[in-house]
Formats: structure tokens, sequence, C-alpha cells
């Protein structure tokens, strides 16, 4: 900038050659120069300056920032330790899991039957999607159909097996919670198939191996919506993607991992 002010200075002296002496405004900038005269300080800049900055920021560096949050997420996807940290605030496929070391479930409480029964056909009416059995199981010895808010729906199958019940609850997955579950112990990760030929996680499900406290959404005589909570036994939840979307499944009643297991895969079959 000096040098420029110089140049300038002497071309619109006339009086001033090439060797000439000094202009008026060379010497007025060795004064302030000598001086060292306060320059004014540029405006802080405004909102609008702020956001173009932040912009220009991010566009710089949109790479790093994408690569940091897909490490993220691959981390809570594929690292079950991480995975069952975060339950405490994480749910999973419209399910809400909370650690509670205080929760106190009922001990031998038994998994609640299907009331009013429906044929299935009237279920996937109801529901607005199709039901699916499981291979291992085979046709349900009964079925029912449960309104939550917001028009969604869960049918559950149930199969009675020497006194005891083996229920299978189906909710198309979504981010509000359908499911409530309050733990003691955190559930493990179980695997329910290879990974995929196109390099897909293998499938994989939460169970629960101890009694824990549900809550579900009901509805009374008035059609007010309220949650009631209750005491379940060994469960495992899980999901699969049919032709209607991706469903949530929570199957109660099997003591076992190794039969539940074998039960979630035959959904595939």
């Amino acid at each position: 900038m000096p040098e420029e002010l110089r140049a300038l200075g002497r071309a619109l002296d006339a009086r001033a050659g090439a060797d000439g002496p000094e202009t008026m405004v060379e010497r007025v900038l060795a004064e302030i120069l000598a001086e060292r005269l306060p320059v004014p300080a540029p405006e802080p800049p405004g909102p609008r300056e702020r956001l173009r900055a932040l912009r220009r920021w991010a566009r710089r560096r949109w790479r790093a920032l994408m690569a940091a949050l897909c490490g993220l997420v691959a981390v809570l996807v594929l690292t079950p330790p991480v995975r069952a940290a975060v339950l405490d605030w994480f749910g999973f496929a419209g399910a809400e899991i909370r650690y509670d070391p205080s929760a106190t479930p009922s001990p031998g409480a038994g998994v609640p039957g299907c009331g009013s029964p429906v044929p299935l056909a009237e279920a996937e009416r109801r529901a607005g999607f199709a039901p699916v059995v499981p291979g291992r199981l085979g046709p349900p010895d009964a079925v029912a159909v449960t309104r939550e808010p917001q028009d969604r729906f869960v049918v559950s199958l149930c199969w009675y097996e020497g006194g005891r019940t083996v229920r299978l609850d189906e909710r198309r997955a979504g981010l509000d919670p359908g499911f409530g579950k309050t733990v003691r112990v955190q559930p493990r990760w179980i695997e329910l198939g290879p990974e995929g030929t196109d390099g897909e996680a293998p499938r994989t499900g939460l169970w629960f191996d101890r009694p824990h406290l549900l809550s579900v959404w009901l509805a009374d005589s008035q059609g007010v919506f309220e949650r009631e909570v209750r005491t379940a036994g060994p469960t495992l939840l899980w999901t699969h993607e049919t032709g209607g979307g991706t469903v949530t499944f929570r199957l109660e009643g099997v003591e076992g991992v190794a039969r539940a297991t074998e039960i979630a895969r035959s959904v595939e079959e």
C-alpha cells in the first residue's frame, strides 16, 4: 500500500519527475508512518457476514465433517458394547429402552393372551400391513389388534403351549416409541443372520433375558390413550423388512435365546 500511494502521488504531481523530490502525498504518508497515527479498525462483522463465513468454512470442511459423522454412526451400529452403553437414551426401531437399577418388575408374571381375537385377514385390514407368521411357530391360536395414538396399530399373535403363552407383537417401525422398556440389566445384542452379499451388516436383535417393565398404549372406554405398565419376561426384539416397510417384532414367552433366535430367523423362510 505505501508504494502504491507513492506511485499515485508522483502521477498526480506534474512538477515532479521520475527522479524528483518527494511529493506531498509521500511526505504525508511518511509522517503518518513515523508518528504511528492510529488507523481506524474495521467494524466487527454482522450476523450476515458471520453466517457467510460459517457457510464458507463448512463448504471447505464438509468432507471432514461427513467422515466424522459416518465414523460415529459406524461405532454405534457395529460395536455392540457401545450400543449397549447408549441404550439409556437411544431407541431401537420404535422401542424406547431405559436403564434403571431401581426398577421393580413383579416376579412370576405371566404372558397375557390375545384378547378380543379376530381373523388374520381382519387384523391385516385394520392394521394396514400383513402380519408375518414365523414358520417355526405355525398358524397362531389367536390374533388381536390394538390401536395406538395417531392411528397406529399393533398386531399380536398368540400360541398356547401346555398352559403357557407365546406372544408375538408386530408394529410398523417408527420414530415414535410404541414399546417402552425399563430394565435393570442391559439386554444383549444377538446376531440373527449372516452378513449380506452386498456388504450389508448382519441382522441383529436385542435379547432381554431378565424380567423387566414393559409399557404399551391402551385406550379406555372413552377412547383416551394411556400407558399401561406390566412385567415382561424374556423377550427378543428385532426388525424385519416386509412389503409394507420395516416392522418391529417383540417375541415374549420363549425362555431360551436359542429357540427365540430360531423363531426370528424363520420369519425369513
